[in-house]
C-alpha cells in the first residue's frame, strides 16, 4: 500500500472544517486592514531564496527541497512566501501603483526538517506583508492584524514577544561584539553554534538548545548597540502598541531565524504548544527588495502564521465537529416525495444550511444514519406533509418535533 511521504499527511473531515474556519477568519480580518490575497508559484528559482533568506540559513543550508530543472535551472520549492511577494513585487513593478502594497497569502510551503508535534514537511502558512514605508505607525498596525488574526480565529491568550535588530548602520558593531565574545564559549556549545559562531554569529541567538541558553543569556544585547534612528523608530513601536492596549515582552535574543530581517522584529507564543510554542513570527525587512535587484528602495514588514500550529492551538475549544456538523438531514417517504424533496433541500441550501438528501426511504433506517451524522435536525417529508404544505422537522438532541410551513421553515436558517 503506498502511504503519504514521511513529513505530509492527509487533513481529513471534520478537521478540515478547522482550517476553512482559520481561513475564513483570516480573510475577514485581512478585509477590515485593507490587505489583498497574493498567490505566488510554490517553487521559484533557488537563487532568490539563497539571496534573499540567506545562504548560511539553516533553511537554505539544510532544509530546501532543490532539483535541476530539464533545462539545467535549480528550482526551489517555496520554504517561506516573503522572497516570492518580494519577487513579484518588483517583476510586476507594483511600486508604480500609489499606496502602501499591503498583501496577505495562504498555501503550502516545504521544509525538510525532522517531524515533531506541529511541524511538518508541508506545511500551511498564513501570512501578510505591508511594502512601501519605513513609518513605525506601519510595524505597529501590522502586529495588531497578526493578533486579530489569532483571536478571530480562537486564540486564547497569545502573548507577544518584541525585539529591534538594528539597521546595517548599527548591527554590524554589534555582531562584532558578538562574534568576539563567542570565540571564548562557542567550544562548550552544540554543533549549530559553533558553526555559527564562525559563519553567522546572529543566529547563535535563535538556537533552542537548552544546555546553551545560559551562554546565550550571557551574550551582548542588541538593545545596547542600537543607533539613534533605530532607538527612536523602537520607542515609537512601543508607544503605539501601549496606545492600542497590546501588551508586550521585550525579548532582546528574538532575532528571528532570517538574514533579512532589520529594526522591528516580534514572535507570538501560546502556552498550548508545548516547548515549541511559537505560533507566529515576523519583523521588518527594509533592504530585502533591493538585494533582490529592485532599482527602487521598498522597505517593508511581514509575518507568518504557522496555520498547522494555529490549528492546533485552538482545536481544544473550537470544535471541528461542531463547525463541521449537518443542519438537515432529509427524509423523503417514497419516490413520490422525492421531486420535491430535492426541490426543498435546494431552498433550504439557498437559505443557508447544510443539508443531506437521505438515500433511503426507510424512515428508521434513514433516522439511525441521521443520528450517526450528528445531524441537527431530521426533516421527514411525506405525501401528506405535501398536501398540508407543513414540515415535520424533528431536533436529534431534545428528540422534540415541530411541524413548520415552509416559509417558518426557511426563516429557522435565515431566508
Amino acid at each position: 500500500m503506498i502511504k503519504a511521504i514521511r513529513g505530509t499527511r492527509d487533513i481529513l473531515p471534520p478537521a478540515s472544517s478547522l482550517w476553512n474556519h482559520v481561513e475564513a477568519a483570516t480573510r475577514k480580518v485581512c478585509h477590515g486592514f485593507h490587505y489583498q490575497e497574493i498567490r505566488t508559484p510554490i517553487f521559484e528559482e533557488t537563487a532568490l531564496f539563497a539571496r534573499g533568506v540567506g545562504a548560511e540559513t539553516d533553511i537554505v543550508s539544510k532544509e530546501m527541497y532543490t532539483w535541476d530543472d530539464r533545462d539545467g535551472t535549480s528550482i526551489t520549492l517555496r520554504p517561506e512566501n516573503t522572497a516570492s511577494v518580494i519577487r513579484a513585487y518588483i517583476e510586476h513593478r507594483l511600486d508604480q501603483i500609489p499606496g502602501l502594497k499591503k498583501l496577505y497569502y495562504i498555501g503550502p510551503m516545504f521544509r525538510r526538517e525532522r517531524p515533531q508535534k506541529g511541524r511538518y514537511r508541508q506545511f500551511s502558512q498564513i501570512g501578510a506583508e505591508c511594502i512601501g514605508s519605513e513609518s513605525p505607525v506601519v510595524d505597529a498596525e501590522i502586529i495588531e492584524l497578526a493578533l486579530d488574526i489569532l483571536q478571530s480565529c480562537g486564540v486564547q491568550n497569545p502573548h507577544l514577544l518584541l525585539n529591534s535588530v538594528g539597521c546595517p548602520a548599527c548591527r554590524p558593531q554589534f555582531i562584532e561584539a558578538l562574534r568576539e565574545r563567542l570565540q571564548s564559549v562557542k567550544h562548550t556549545m552544540c554543533a549549530d553554534c559553533q558553526r555559527r559562531a564562525d559563519t553567522n554569529a546572529l543566529r547563535v541567538l535563535d538556537c533552542k538548545v537548552p544546555e546553551d541558553q545560559n551562554i546565550i543569556d550571557s551574550l551582548p544585547s542588541i538593545q545596547d548597540h542600537l543607533c539613534e534612528a533605530c532607538s527612536k523608530h523602537f520607542a515609537t513601536v512601543r508607544t503605539l502598541l501601549e496606545a492600542l492596549g497590546i501588551d508586550y515582552e521585550i525579548r532582546s535574543r528574538l532575532v528571528r531565524g532570517l538574514d533579512y530581517y532589520t529594526r522591528t522584529t516580534f514572535e507570538v507564543t501560546h502556552g498550548a504548544l508545548g516547548a515549541q510554542n511559537s505560533i507566529l513570527g515576523g519583523g521588518r525587512y527594509d533592504g530585502l527588495a533591493e538585494s533582490l535587484g529592485s532599482r527602487v528602495p521598498a522597505p517593508g514588514i511581514g509575518f507568518s502564521i504557522g496555520e498547522d500550529r494555529l490549528v492546533m492551538a485552538i482545536e481544544e475549544h473550537v470544535k471541528a465537529e461542531d463547525l463541521a456538523r449537518l443542519d438537515v438531514f432529509l427524509i423523503a417517504m417514497g419516490d413520490a416525495a422525492l421531486h420535491h424533496a430535492a426541490l426543498l433541500a435546494r431552498e433550504l441550501r439557498a437559505a443557508g444550511a447544510s443539508v443531506e438528501l437521505s438515500a433511503d426511504h426507510k424512515v428508521k433506517r434513514a433516522m439511525e444514519t441521521a443520528n450517526k451524522l450528528n445531524a441537527k435536525y431530521a426533516l421527514i417529508l411525506g405525501d401528506n406533509e405535501i398536501a398540508a404544505g407543513v414540515y415535520a422537522l424533528k431536533d436529534m438532541a431534545a428528540g422534540t418535533q415541530e411541524s413548520l410551513s415552509k416559509e417558518a421553515l426557511l426563516a429557522r436558517f435565515g431566508a
